[in-house]
């Protein structure tokens, strides 16, 4: 095994690639050669070109894993077994010490590969009740990390530990005078940064749009509608502006934002409780998904973090309540989240993930 190699893998979800995303620059300062294994035509391709293009990124096969009848479930075994195989000459080229799976159905084949390679895997589970592919990826794994102490009881407890939220050190250092730039907004003036995920949201979309009017003459208005999204009727208005995906302005326009609107996706919502952002939650739907981001949103909400507005009650009626409603708890939101702090950096997290290396 070549000890400076590590084989990140996780991909299907910004979610899924966040933390990779995040450990990245600790690792290559540690002098690690970084490899990054995922899908051919996943967001995480795209994450990870762009950010780090001295990467190298190695494309395999994957299959869903569903828990639903599908045709489907017929032919994406193959898939994940080709996936396998691909991973496995992977791994036999780089050598790695250690692999770091963040999650998806592309990290199954991975970790398997690693498996099978005598490897040491780790994993990081981001979310109140763990994935499928957490799951099945768990019992070839060295070691689970999770963020919600909860998770544990779905894990094996002789290898799991919460450890809270890994946060980017770089979300802290915003500058409201360059948001200002960004956006030609008033840093003075109250202001909600609304995100619907990394593919936007359409119909948080379209309440923002039916509730414009009301919405501009109160507050200032960061859209960040998803890529394609941007709605052409709204440019130029006053007290609006719509970016379809942001990475190094985020830091900026989150200082710059009293409330925050978005999905309920786990990495999101502590970066928001760290920054002491009220929220108004509006998880995808467990028609839509597992229904994680609908536990993770509650839990949030018993905390008293946040206010939650489930997506099938969403109209342009119940998104303006319940945005009086966040408005109405605004300090009592704060206060709670400053009793809270169980964060850790990508530093100190790839500190506790080489101690498993081999």
């Amino acid at each position: 095994m070549n000890n400076n190699t590590i084989v990140l893998t996780g991909g299907g979800t910004a979610g899924h690639v966040s933390l990779n995303e995040a450990i990245i620059p600790e690792l290559i300062e540690k002098k690690y050669n970084v490899h990054y294994i995922g899908s051919y035509n996943g967001i995480e391709k795209t994450i990870i070109g762009e950010r780090f293009p001295e990467i190298p990124y190695h494309p395999i096969s994957n299959g869903k894993l569903r828990r639903y009848f599908s045709l489907k479930n017929l032919s994406d075994p193959f898939k994940v077994l080709y996936g396998t195989l691909q991973a496995l000459s992977v791994l036999k080229k780089v050598k790695p010490s250690i692999v770091f799976s963040k999650g998806g159905f592309v990290s199954v084949p991975v970790v398997l590969a690693a498996k099978l390679s005598n490897i040491p895997v780790v994993i990081h589970e981001s979310d109140l009740t763990p994935g499928l592919a957490n799951k099945i990826a768990s019992s070839f794994a060295e070691h689970i990390f999770t963020v919600f102490e909860e998770t544990l009881r779905h894990l094996p407890d002789n290898k799991a530990s919460s450890i809270g939220a890994i946060l980017r050190p770089d979300l802290f250092h915003g500058d409201e005078k360059i948001a200002e730039h960004l956006t030609g907004f008033d840093a003075t003036k109250e202001t909600i940064i609304i995100m619907g995920g990394s593919q936007g949201s359409a119909k948080i979309n379209d309440v923002i749009k039916q509730n414009i009017e009301q919405l501009t003459r109160r507050f200032q208005l960061i859209h960040l509608c998803g890529k394609g999204n941007k709605e052409e009727s709204l440019v130029g208005k006053p007290n609006y502006i719509a970016f379809e995906y942001v990475t190094d302005e985020l830091p900026h326009l989150m200082k710059m934002s009293d409330y925050v609107i978005s999905r309920a996706g786990s990495n999101s919502i502590f970066e928001f409780l760290e920054l002491k952002k009220p929220m108004l939650l509006i998880p995808l739907s467990i028609h839509a998904s597992r229904g994680d981001q609908v536990l993770n949103a509650r839990y949030f909400e018993k905390k008293g973090f946040a206010y939650v507005l489930e997506e099938e009650n969403l109209t342009a009626t119940t998104f303006m309540d319940s945005i009086n409603h966040m408005v109405d708890e605004k300090e009592e939101m704060i206060d709670r989240m400053f009793e809270v702090n169980s964060s850790k950096t990508p530093e100190q997290f790839v500190e506790l993930l080489l101690t498993y290396q081999k």
